[in-house]
């Protein structure tokens, strides 16, 4: 504190000092977390690229591999629910506005859209495969204050139906090939929104109105499935 017997020009001068102090300590503590947020978005980033690339190459592989190869257990619900657990962290930590993680979150719909035409192709080919899909589009720009509840009941249902398989798209996410999907399906608001196997929904987002929609005699529990 400047002194009782430091003169006016004295103590503002001291003022000053610690006025400067205190802007340089805020202005190194912002950019040292500025360059924290970067390095960790770039580590997020390239481990997600060297997923994707994995994954394009899975999708590859899958799509030539004759029927008897394939299973559900073989298929990349898991790799895809991976990938979305480490964009989730990335958009809580950064940001879902961040531009990255928009590049991010775009890259995982093609990826999710792609595994969704992937294996409604071996459906058709495969008889031992009989997906069951949920297709749920969400909002999280405050205009759709169920989707929160929705999204917990559809974690609940991926657990307890292991192949189900969820697929979860942002509604307003700037993206050609989502936009032609949504016009595809024909998917309207109210959010959220969901087509599962092929019937759309609109509006639903308790679980007790949900897991009645399901063919649940095609799917067996977690329990079951941990039996086999």
């Amino acid at each position: 504190m400047p002194g009782a017997n430091m003169t006016p020009f004295q103590n503002a001068l001291a003022a000053l000092g610690i006025t400067v102090a205190l802007f340089g300590t805020v202005v190194f503590a912002v950019d040292y977390l500025n360059e924290q947020r970067i390095a960790e978005l770039s580590r997020i980033e390239d481990t997600i690229t060297i997923d994707t690339l994995s994954l394009e190459t899975q999708f590859d592989l899958l799509a030539e591999a004759p029927c008897r190869e394939v299973s559900e257990g073989s298929v990349l619900s898991g790799e895809l629910n991976d990938l979305a657990a480490r964009l989730s962290y990335a958009e809580e930590r950064l940001g879902a506005d961040n531009e990255e993680v928009t590049k991010l979150k775009e890259r995982y719909t093609l990826l999710e859209i792609k595994d969704y035409l992937l294996m409604k192709r071996l459906a058709k080919e495969c008889t031992n495969l009989k997906p069951v899909f949920v297709l749920y589009f969400y909002s999280n720009k405050g205009d759709c204050p169920g989707c929160a509840e929705a999204g917990y009941a559809l974690s609940y249902l991926r657990e307890k139906y292991p192949e189900l398989r969820v697929y979860a798209f942002d509604y307003n996410l700037d993206l050609g090939a989502l936009k032609t999907l949504r016009s595809v399906l024909r998917i309207t608001e109210p959010l959220p929104a969901f087509v599962i196997n092929g019937k759309n929904y609109s509006g639903i987002t308790s679980l007790g109105d949900l897991e009645p929609l399901l063919p649940t005699d095609l799917l067996a529990t977690s329990t079951d499935a941990r039996r086999r």
